[in-house]
């Protein structure tokens, strides 16, 4: 993982703690996200979006998803925020899955759920396990 890929995850983790503090309902704002083309042009090798604040990454997924997003369900913690939106950009970077495939593994409620558990293991940990609770529950 270079420096670059790192500030990459801190950005997109600190979205979702954005999401938060502008209490957007957590669940649907993290799937909205994640399905969304912004996450894909994140996802792509090099994009405008990988150069901008997570401020301004709001305001795109506001504008273009809005008909999603709710103020009306429940706000998470930041820092459960954080840590989610960290791990999927970490997860994207560790083996080059495109974000939607990356939330159908593990949706928003496997990562809140298992967060308590995971977020001081190594990210690679982390998601290795997170991948076998998928493959889990597929069975």
């Amino acid at each position: 993982m270079n420096e670059l890929q790192l500030k990459l995850c801190d950005i997109q983790g600190r979205l979702f703690e954005l999401s938060a503090k502008k209490n957007y309902s957590s669940a649907a704002f993290v799937k909205t996200f994640m399905l969304s083309e912004t996450a894909k042009e994140l996802d792509s090798k090099y994009n405008r979006m990988q150069w901008v604040g997570e401020e301004y990454i709001l305001e795109e997924i506001i504008s273009n998803n809005s008909d999603t997003l709710s103020k009306d369900g429940e706000v998470f913690l930041e820092d459960v925020l954080y840590w989610i939106g960290y791990i999927y950009r970490y997860w994207h970077y560790y083996n080059g899955e495109d974000s939607a495939k990356i939330y159908k593994q593990a949706p928003v409620n496997t990562m809140r759920r298992n967060y308590m558990i995971f977020h001081t293991m190594d990210p690679v940990v982390a998601i290795e396990d997170l991948k076998e609770i998928s493959k889990q529950n597929r069975k």
